[in-house]
């Protein structure tokens, strides 16, 4: 049995419901809170590095995704001289979990974090706590990818697959599609030979090496000198990519466009070309900086 796997417009809307109860919970939470806002306990897996500036005290908290990532991260953080002159202290924190990372954009707790708009405008973060966007992703289409055949979006086909999935919950392309994917073919998740990887670059590796017979991922011009582009099939198109988000409380433009340049070399060091038209979203060729909007 074929079917439509375009997401509908009731699918969008329950995903926007979703995740403005969500934002209400969190913020009526911690409106009615006395208490002092400290990082979720469930977030302490976290990098931590010292700038230059050894005696500020002041702390730099970053939430992204993955370890991975953080591990990246943190040191280019620590040695951006701009970040040094405000903050003696860089913690990189990393969850997949939605859960996680709505607690700690609703709280404020994230100076910079890696998100979707949508999560952000539900949760209110700009009106809130002033987060603005700094550099952002393209739309993407996502796809199974494989090497010897065109996937089938068919129940059966999956069956004896060895599949290779993201680790990330908030994954698109890497975890919630596919999962969407299974679940519209009535496939029990648990029944499938499903392998958790890190990256889409360890995807494209294992796929590569005949680890795996599909992966989930999105598909770039790159990966034609190793797949077929025959050889993959959809399972969503224009999805909007993610965005990195400064809070600013203050109206810090040299720390904006500091982490604007040293984020864009973060994304082009990935040799993808998915990169190559990265949106940035201020203006830092001469003072005073501005922001151009979203």
């Amino acid at each position: 049995m074929n079917y439509n796997l375009k997401l509908s417009n009731n699918t969008t809307i329950v995903t926007v419901l979703f995740l403005s109860i969500l934002a209400c919970f969190f913020l009526a939470k911690q409106l009615n809170s006395t208490a002092s806002v400290v990082l979720p306990n469930l977030l302490e897996k976290h990098v931590q590095c010292k700038t230059r500036s050894v005696s500020n005290t002041q702390s730099f908290n970053v939430h992204v995704p993955v370890k991975k990532l953080a591990d990246e991260l943190a040191p280019k953080l620590c040695a951006d001289p701009v970040l040094a002159k405000q903050y003696g202290l860089v913690n990189v924190y990393w969850s997949g979990n939605l859960a996680e990372q709505i607690d700690f954009i609703a709280k404020g707790l994230a100076d910079l974090t890696l998100s979707k708009d949508n999560v952000m405008k539900a949760l209110m973060a700009e009106s809130t706590y002033s987060y603005r966007a700094v550099i952002g992703y393209p739309e993407y289409t996502a796809f199974f990818i494989s090497n010897r055949e065109k996937p089938k979006l068919e129940k059966a086909y999956f069956l004896d697959k060895k599949i290779g999935l993201l680790d990330y919950p908030t994954s698109r392309s890497g975890h919630i599609l596919p999962k969407q994917t299974f679940k519209l073919l009535d496939i029990d998740i648990d029944a499938l030979d499903i392998q958790y990887v890190t990256s889409h670059k360890t995807l494209r590796e294992k796929l590569s090496s005949g680890e795996l017979d599909i992966i989930a991922t999105y598909w770039n011009e790159d990966d034609e000198a190793y797949f077929s582009k025959n050889y993959i099939t959809p399972t969503g198109s224009n999805i909007s990519g993610s965005k990195w988000y400064l809070k600013m409380l203050n109206d810090n433009t040299e720390l904006a466009c500091s982490l604007q340049r040293l984020l864009n070399q973060v994304v082009q060091g990935s040799g993808s070309s998915y990169f190559d038209s990265v949106k940035r979203y201020w203006q830092c060729s001469e003072f005073p900086y501005e922001f151009l909007g979203e």
